[in-house]
């Protein structure tokens, strides 16, 4: 912790009274995200046995996509043990969720955690996060060869970032354990425990619908999941006026306040994505659920030196991806 966290009430204190889950609001949740879900499915599934085009479905495969967006929250709360107030029922529902979100829980919760230890800190950003956590330094861009330089900006154009990576992670990537160390055993056993889950799902839906109308309803839904879930992430630590820091510098709270966004959404893209855009308060305090998120915000006065990020910023956001340290911000690569 530095001199400075030291230096400065400690806003935790206040997170404190939203901390505890309540199981009857938690299953709530997760029938507001499973049931709505198997039901779209269902429809889509009778709508192409009865000879209904895919495309009058198609919005159909939208709405999935934010389905799968909430029960990745859930998920999401879960890793944090902030679900349940037991560690078991988090674990199993964690797995639950994963077959849905085609996450490997136990895998991407380590690897989650340690985001949540050196989110937005420059001397740590290299240690194991995803391309989403991380930025090269303008110096360090400036310095990179021809080619590098352009493979940088290649990866970080938005087409590329935002919407053709996405889809690669989570559908192929995560089926692997390709960056989990060979040392995290319990975590790459369990991609390989998703993997058959996923096996015996998918397995029975071919055999009951064909596997033409299997891809027809799921490879849509998962694409536009994964495109909305990684536009989030990505964005609630990369807008104009984020503070990214040294370590001598860096502290948890400063960097979640100053370095994580209050992402406002209209009111149903809120529910849909659990109140993630309450990200200084997750941040602040990973152990209070998505369902207090927004109590947590209101009842000091305090959160409100979050930096505020509308849904039009944040779509012109997208190309901020390298650190200004003369200047102290985020900014675009220069052409």
């Amino acid at each position: 912790m530095s001199t400075a966290e030291n230096a400065t009430p400690d806003l935790r204190l206040a997170t404190r009274p939203f901390r505890s889950p309540t199981v009857a609001m938690s299953l709530a949740q997760l029938a507001s995200g499973f049931v709505p879900l198997f039901a779209i499915y269902a429809a889509m599934y009778a709508g192409l046995l009865l000879g209904v085009h895919y495309w009058a479905l198609a919005g159909l495969s939208l709405l999935a996509g934010c389905f799968i967006v909430r029960i990745f929250i859930f998920q999401h709360d879960c890793g944090h043990g902030s679900f349940f107030r037991s560690s078991a029922a988090n674990r199993w529902v964690g797995l639950l969720c994963s077959i849905v979100t085609l996450t490997p829980y136990e895998n991407w919760r380590r690897q989650h955690a340690g985001h949540h230890m050196h989110w937005n800190d420059l001397d740590n950003r290299h240690s194991g996060s995803d391309i989403y956590s991380t930025c090269l330094t303008l110096a360090e861009y400036q310095a990179l060869p021809a080619r590098s330089k352009l493979f940088y900006r290649f990866v970080w154009n938005p087409f590329v970032a935002l919407l053709l990576l996405p889809p690669i992670v989570f559908l192929v990537l995560y089926r692997v354990p390709f960056d989990t160390p060979s040392a995290w055993k319990r975590e790459r056993r369990s991609v390989h425990i998703t993997n058959v889950g996923l096996l015996i799902v998918f397995g029975a839906l071919v055999y009951a619908f064909g596997w033409q109308n299997v891809l027809l309803v799921h490879l849509p839904s998962s694409i536009v999941a994964a495109v909305l879930g990684v536009w989030m992430f990505s964005l609630q630590h990369r807008f104009d006026g984020a503070l990214w820091a040294r370590e001598g510098v860096w502290s948890a709270q400063d960097a979640s306040i100053a370095g994580s966004s209050h992402l406002v959404l209209p009111k149903v893209l809120q529910w849909f994505t659990g109140n993630i855009g309450y990200h200084h308060i997750h941040h602040l305090d990973p152990g209070v659920p998505n369902y207090r998120l927004e109590a947590c915000h209101r009842s000091d006065a305090r959160f409100a030196a979050a930096p505020t990020v509308t849904l039009w910023q944040g779509l012109s956001a997208m190309r901020y991806c390298l650190w200004d340290e003369d200047n102290a911000r985020l900014i675009q690569i220069p052409k």
